[in-house]
């Protein structure tokens, strides 16, 4: 099969189009024919070997231990482990490969890992949601405890994480601010974001307004500029980041002080670090098709082009998520 694979950390030019042999699925796994693939953030630090505390937690020192990149998938299934219930040949699904790598024609993903493609959009928009639908899920409903009638401020909203949050925010009954550069205004407005701010022209931290929840997805405001926007007892939750350089990297420094912050102050300071799970697929697949959320993808390319589409996504411009495409 094809697969997009690399041999050492670096750059984009590192990730090859090569012919490997496909992977077997286990006992409790399930072999996807892979249709799209999502690009996340996560598959950066992969291909970077960065941060380095990664590497020393087992991803592979010197190379990758799991050459192909890539998490998220959908597609359909083509065979099934004896253990794995609740799927059969055929089924259109999507989830997290991370096991065995989504950039590539077949994918192994463990069975609850995986939930039923939603009916109402296609593969390329499915693959956009596992793990940035589920982080934005699991930040807003598991760790902000999002209510009806709070004022939610999500910093990075025109991104893949973002523009899930808005939406989910939105349909747990909240008021949305959505902060975002220029471009990105329409879209965010466009998702459901009562206000929009413009990060290059307004400063949301500037004391005229408290949020009960914040949601941070950007990573690039200190732990004091945030709580000065949280209301007294709001909650701040902290997605990845980047602040941490080259040794911490997503582990970024406001990630982790945080938590350890917060048993000392009013404000609840949280982090998470989302685990794909078949629930909470269930969940986003259940409020896709009832038209609460909509994937949004702002390019599409082919999985030969899976070095552009890295370079793209980190150049920080995409509205939405970068999907490849993978011929079938």
């Amino acid at each position: 099969m094809k697969a997009i694979v690399q041999d050492r950390y670096g750059g984009p030019d590192v990730l090859e189009l090569r012919e490997i042999e496909r992977p077997v699925a286990g006992p409790d796994d399930v072999l996807v024919r892979v249709r799209a693939a999502g690009v996340d953030q996560g598959v950066w630090h992969l291909m970077a070997g960065q941060p380095y505390l990664a590497r020393l937690m087992g991803v592979g020192f010197r190379a990758p231990k799991v050459p192909v990149r890539g998490f998220e998938a959908a597609g359909t299934v083509e065979a099934v482990g004896g253990n794995a219930a609740g799927f059969q040949p055929g089924d259109e699904v999507f989830g997290s490969c991370e096991g065995s790598g989504s950039f590539a024609e077949h994918a192994v993903a463990r069975a609850d890992r995986l939930a039923p493609k939603p009916a109402n959009v296609g593969f390329e928009q499915a693959a956009a949601v596992p793990v940035s639908g589920v982080t934005a899920l699991q930040a807003l409903r598991d760790r902000a405890e999002v209510r009806t009638g709070q004022r939610v401020l999500v910093i990075g909203a025109g991104g893949g994480v973002g523009t899930f949050a808005v939406q989910l925010a939105k349909a747990f009954g909240a008021e949305v601010t959505a902060v975002c550069s220029t471009g990105k205004q329409e879209l965010v407005r466009s998702l459901g974001a009562d206000r929009a701010i413009d990060y290059t022209r307004e400063d949301f931290a500037d004391g005229r307004d408290r949020w009960d929840v914040i949601l941070d997805t950007a990573g690039n405001r200190s732990l004091s500029t945030l709580r000065r926007s949280l209301a007294p007892r709001g909650t701040l939750v902290i997605v990845g980041g980047e602040g941490g350089g080259r040794w911490l990297g997503g582990f970024d420094r406001q990630a982790l002080r945080a938590p350890a912050l917060s048993p000392f102050v009013g404000q609840r300071l949280r982090s998470v670090m989302a685990v794909v799970r078949a629930d909470d697929l269930q969940v986003l697949r259940e409020l896709i098709e009832a038209g609460k959320v909509t994937p949004v993808v702002d390019r599409v390319y082919p999985l030969s082009e899976a070095a552009d589409a890295v370079r793209y996504l980190r150049e920080g411009h995409a509205g939405g998520k970068v999907v490849l495409s993978v011929p079938g």
